[in-house]
């Protein structure tokens, strides 16, 4: 059974691969706010690393040591995107997870840049970049959603 646009099934690393190439599962909805509206909503260093795909020093947040149950969503559009009890310590320096809340949350793309192709994690709703995903997480997905703590807000 192909599962890759189901949103009640947890992703696997093929199903990344398969939106990375073909695209992906779509969006609940958009928030489609020009550059100066992104400029007026954050602050410079989330603007850098939302709208400008940068990344924040490693262990440079106390949100990779954060352990307590809440979710976490976009710090650009507010969209929920994961929940605490996904995340883990991937001792990487960045928080990690190990799925989304739903399908259709998170973009996936090939990155190319810095001599190396990763997969780059997006956020469907306003295509803030927020970090990447690699294969190599714990079950159950064997996912490490590896994101910038400046992309993301802890929700209660």
């Amino acid at each position: 059974m192909d599962t890759r646009n189901s949103p009640t099934t947890e992703p696997t690393w093929r199903d990344v691969l398969h939106w990375a190439r073909e695209g992906n599962p779509p969006p609940p909805r958009r928030d489609a706010r020009d550059e100066a509206a992104w400029r007026a909503a954050l602050d410079p260093e989330a603007f850098r690393v939302l709208r400008g795909k940068g990344t924040e020093a490693p262990h440079s947040s106390p949100m990779c040591s954060l352990f307590e149950p809440g979710r976490y969503a976009c710090a650009g559009c507010g969209t929920l995107l994961f929940d605490a009890a996904s995340k883990y310590d991937s001792r990487s320096g960045w928080p990690s997870f190990t799925a989304p809340v739903a399908a259709g949350l998170v973009g996936y793309h090939a990155d190319h840049r810095h001599g190396m192709t990763r997969i780059e994690a997006t956020c469907q709703v306003c295509d803030g970049h927020l970090g990447h995903v690699f294969p190599d997480g714990p079950a159950p997905t064997g996912l490490r959603y590896c994101i910038n703590a400046l992309a993301l807000r802890k929700l209660a």
